[in-house]
């Protein structure tokens, strides 16, 4: 189950979640790498008579069980399998930028071509073209899967790579501007109209749902029912919110709904974001998360002639521990840096909660973290994509704040900007101990200037 392909990284393996059928299965996928002068990519799988197949698990702790024990698949002589085989359940646990939900490209391409649709649309078509790269047994090792006079076992997700609509996804959100866009997203929509259902039936033959005969269907949960936490597969410095705490309701999807101790992250479910996403989007004006060490809260944030704005007075940002709070903040007469923001009266008056969506979500803490772990050992483990969105954030609030250090410890010719830009340029490309232990000081040095302008409002 191996490709040749073009884009190559360090070695490395990430944890994923492919949800089809209406269930959700979790595997290990290793991006392109280099080995003896060759260029691999795999998946979690073996080869039968012929018939590659991923290996799917009902849960992350199902996936490590079985990376524990068994050798006889496709990783097996991966360079950092070995690290993988002492790895836990909240070690496999794929983060949401590599959870993909085949089920729902129909509604995706249903809704309006913002970033959110758009990146995601283009990451669920991303996985599928590499997955129909590896498991296809019946073509040429060298043929390029967009050509579409390509015969193999994939013939409809070749089609699907080779139209141009599609390959707009990968532009992102601004190839669907203006008149000319729209017609381009309407024409992503006809095209997986007419080809989607033949792609997954493709793909689903190459499916095990049995986790190489470890599991059976039933116990894949229905993928469309919210599941509570298992409390044995939480780290240790998690901690569980009652609906009955103060917040939980508003903020939890269901009772057993995990934080993180310092603070803890606002945990809501897609559908109640999705609900009060609309009104915020309208606005201007976004709920967004910021973690640091001294705690997690909520705020707003909004841009003004392309510059970041956040609730907050004369520089410092404020926080809030909850939607109800920070939502009682802004119904109330406090004078702030958005007051004068023309949609603020509609934000002060509407009864939608402020939940933010995963993209404005920013744990400047887990990145620090992060580096620590890779300069201890973890090297392998870690690409540079772990930099897009801490540093996405911390750029924002110090833009705001007017931090020039910041400003400067981030800028393209400083150690951080150039590990910043390797991500943008090199996403899979693996973050090296040696490298980590020269960024950790300096990142950490950020957050400490960042969380200076941070106010924590009661």
């Amino acid at each position: 189950m191996t490709w040749q392909g073009v884009t190559v990284a360090r070695p490395s393996i990430v944890p994923i979640a492919l949800t089809l059928d209406d269930r959700t299965g979790y595997t290990l996928w290793a991006p392109p790498w280099e080995e003896d002068g060759e260029e691999w990519q795999a998946f979690l799988g073996t080869t039968e008579d012929d018939v590659a197949k991923v290996h799917l698990f009902p849960s992350p702790a199902a996936l490590a069980d079985y990376c524990r024990t068994s050798t006889d698949h496709d990783l097996a002589d991966h360079p950092v399998w070995p690290i993988v085989v002492g790895l836990g359940a909240a070690d496999l646990t794929p983060d949401d930028d590599h959870r993909y939900d085949l089920d729902g490209v129909y509604d995706i391409a249903a809704e309006n071509p913002d970033r959110w649709a758009v990146e995601e649309l283009a990451a669920t078509v991303d996985i599928v073209t590499r997955l129909a790269e590896c498991l296809d047994t019946g073509g040429d090792a060298d043929d390029e899967l967009d050509d579409a006079e390509t015969e193999g076992q994939f013939e409809a997700v070749a089609e699907l790579a080779a139209k141009p609509e599609i390959g707009s996804l990968g532009l992102g959100v601004d190839a669907f501007v203006g008149r000319s866009g729209e017609d381009a997203w309407v024409g992503v929509g006809g095209i997986l109209d007419d080809l989607w259902e033949d792609v997954v039936e493709e793909l689903s033959e190459h499916l095990d749902w049995t986790g190489a005969g470890s599991a059976t269907l039933e116990d894949y949960p229905p993928a469309s029912e919210a599941e509570d936490a298992d409390r044995d597969e939480l780290p240790e410095d998690a901690v569980l919110v009652d609906d009955d705490a103060p917040g939980g309701a508003a903020a939890a999807a269901g009772p057993g709904v995990r934080t993180i101790a310092r603070g803890g992250r606002i945990n809501a479910s897609p559908a109640e974001v999705a609900a009060a996403a609309d009104f915020w989007e309208s606005v201007g004006i976004l709920p967004v998360e910021v973690v640091v060490p001294e705690g997690a809260g909520l705020t707003l944030r909004c841009y003004v002639e392309d510059v970041a704005r956040f609730l907050g007075r004369d520089g410092d940002v404020y926080l809030f521990a909850t939607p109800d709070e920070l939502a009682r903040f802004c119904a109330g007469n406090e004078n702030h840096d958005l007051s004068e923001i023309a949609t603020w009266p509609e934000v002060a008056e509407t009864n939608l909660p402020p939940l933010p969506s995963e993209q404005d979500r920013y744990d400047l803490s887990e990145l620090s973290e992060v580096l620590k772990e890779v300069a201890d050992g973890a090297a392998g483990l870690v690409d540079h994509r772990a930099f897009a969105q801490p540093v996405e954030g911390a750029r924002d609030l110090a833009e705001h704040a007017g931090l020039a250090r910041v400003d400067e410890l981030l800028s393209p010719t400083s150690p951080l900007g150039r590990a910043v830009a390797r991500g943008e340029s090199e996403p899979h490309a693996v973050l090296r101990a040696e490298d980590a232990a020269e960024l950790r000081p300096l990142w950490d040095e950020v957050v400490t200037l960042v969380s200076g302008k941070l106010v924590f409002r009661d």
